[in-house]
């Protein structure tokens, strides 16, 4: 059975976690979203994302150096604002977040899977493939720490060489003519404000690095290797995203892309690689999304376990002899499913926006002005990473008020539900001590 262990999980081990969920959600499930808001500025996107996320990834190494923790990010918002209402709905907001991004991947993994069979992109056959993906991931999260590590460490290091591979053949193919996609005719009606969602949808597919920082104090060296961890997974990750666009976009228009957005490197790899190479890349995507949902599912239970324990959310034990973090994977994952079974690739990845830039700002907020004695940072850099994840927020948000209102209202109820929930709990807390 899976437990936190101290030391057991190395450098190479903490970044294979990190790219494990990075590069499963970013090139595969987020790259035809991307597209449909930035056209032919796929790249500068990607590129634009992984500076906003650079920024941001300051304040969690800064945190992780002082506080290095299982369920990190949620040690770290009590740090900054005590053990109360606002950090446990910020925490909260981190492990839906999370959750949101699974159900993402396996929904992506079911897309792909489909390809396979000439499915169609809207079958509920993907969201059956999807929930499968999930329960073979919650019995891989009850093994060890050892296994969890060494396999997806082995499978980030397969899926990149894969992708690197797809990137050179779709080159090769157009004969390494680097240059711009051209312009569909959707660009035309684009504004400033959808770049700007699109970049948030970039930092969605690297935020993937915050899996690291809730494996804490189980990495070897924690206050040195968290934040290598971190850097190493992101500029990977970048490297990744930028060499595969070049690969799609060099076989198929930003329309096509658009069109087959939910499994936008299945389509590439049509033209390219013929028959063989479809299924080369329909196995790679779901190598990638396998290793992506049970990295994730691996941090997502050790931070929900963390708040149990800490008595900030409500659970109770079923059994004594079942670990609070085995029952919280049955919980993720449960909770994923439901997500998997009721919403489309593109609000999936919305929800995910909207939830994790508000819980970034509070821990960029709780680093700079309420850990300010504590810990010792670059104030310019924290502010600048506060207030990138404010402006895409709010870009993001203007466009899917135009675009997608109920996805906006879901989320606006999940983060009220959070405080009332949250606020009832404690008050209810404190009747029972007092």
């Amino acid at each position: 059975m899976n437990e936190q262990k101290k030391n057991s999980i190395t450098l190479i081990g903490a970044i294979g976690l990190g790219t494990g969920v990075m590069i499963s959600a970013g090139i595969f499930a987020l790259l035809g979203q991307i597209a449909e808001l930035s056209n032919q500025w796929i790249f500068l996107i990607f590129l634009v994302g992984a500076v906003v996320t650079g920024f941001s990834a300051y304040s969690y190494i800064k945190f992780s150096q002082n506080y290095p923790s299982a369920g990190g990010i949620g040690m770290y918002l009590v740090k900054a604002y005590g053990k109360g209402v606002f950090s446990s709905v910020g925490a909260l907001m981190m492990i839906l977040s999370m959750v949101i991004n699974q159900s993402l991947v396996a929904k992506t993994f079911g897309s792909y899977t489909m390809q396979i069979f000439n499915g169609s992109s809207d079958t509920w056959v993907i969201s059956v493939l999807g929930v499968g993906l999930l329960i073979f991931a919650l019995i891989i999260n009850l093994l060890r720490n050892s296994f969890i590590q060494t396999f997806t460490s082995i499978m980030s290091v397969i899926k990149i060489l894969g992708l690197v591979l797809f990137a050179a053949g779709g080159l090769f193919a157009a004969r390494f003519a680097l240059k711009l996609p051209e312009v569909s005719e959707a660009a035309e009606s684009l504004s400033f404000a959808h770049y700007i969602a699109a970049t948030a949808l970039a930092v969605i597919a690297f935020k993937g690095f915050t899996t690291i920082t809730n494996n804490g104090d189980e990495i070897i060296k924690p206050k040195v290797n968290v934040g290598r961890a971190i850097m190493f997974s992101i500029i990977i990750s970048l490297v990744v995203y930028i060499v595969v666009t070049f690969g799609v976009t060099a076989n198929l228009s930003v329309s096509e892309i658009i069109a087959s957005k939910d499994y936008a490197l299945a389509e590439a790899a049509r033209p390219v690689f013929s028959g063989l190479g479809l299924w080369f890349t329909v196995i790679l995507a779901i190598l990638a999304t396998i290793t992506g949902i049970i990295a994730s599912v691996f941090a997502v239970s050790r931070l929900i376990a963390m708040l149990a324990n800490m008595q900030m959310i409500p659970h109770k034990k079923i059994s004594e002899n079942i670990k609070t973090q085995q029952q919280t994977i049955f919980y993720t994952v449960g909770l994923a499913i439901v997500l998997t079974i009721l919403f489309d690739l593109t609000r999936i990845a919305s929800l995910g926006v909207f939830l994790y830039l508000v819980m970034d700002m509070m821990i960029h907020y709780g680093l700079v002005v309420k850990m300010k004695d504590e810990i010792k940072v670059n104030r310019w850099i924290v502010w600048s990473a506060f207030i990138l994840d404010f402006v895409i927020l709010l870009g993001f948000l203007y466009i899917k008020i135009s675009t997608d209102l109920l996805v906006v209202i879901v989320a606006a109820a999940i983060i009220i539900a959070l405080f009332i929930i949250q606020k009832l709990f404690f008050k209810l807390k404190e009747k029972t001590v007092t």
